[in-house]
């Protein structure tokens, strides 16, 4: 009954550091481009804004609840809006309101990142 007990607990443990480990991973640039790929299109003024565009805008936010994943994000669309030609940065900074996500900041090319 002991043995049963311990190999129960050390399941629990093992199974505590997997989920902790997951948790504790940081967003990267490729995970922000993943969730926000289907509004690409939308931001250069093409077409109507795709339900799956939100859905990622909805993911990621979920995703970055630390200030740090949060500023990484940031980081990582200002440079995608560097390198992606024709983005209305209008229409980018309309993005999470339209699809119903609450920012703590707005997304702007002025945006200061580090204050996140």
């Amino acid at each position: 009954m002991a043995s049963s007990l311990t190999l129960k607990l050390a399941c629990v443990v093992v199974l505590y550091m997997t989920l902790s480990a997951a948790l504790a991973q940081a967003i990267t640039c490729d995970q922000v481009s993943t969730y926000l790929g289907q509004c690409i299109n939308y931001v250069r003024g093409y077409g109507t804004l795709p339900p799956a565009c939100c859905t990622g805008i909805r993911s990621l936010n979920a995703a970055a609840m630390t200030s740090t994943d949060r500023q990484t994000v940031c980081n990582c669309l200002k440079s995608a809006t560097d390198s992606i030609s024709g983005v209305d940065a209008t229409l980018a900074a309309k993005l999470p309101a339209e699809c119903g996500v609450n920012l703590p900041v707005s997304i702007s090319a002025s945006t200061n990142c580090s204050e996140i």
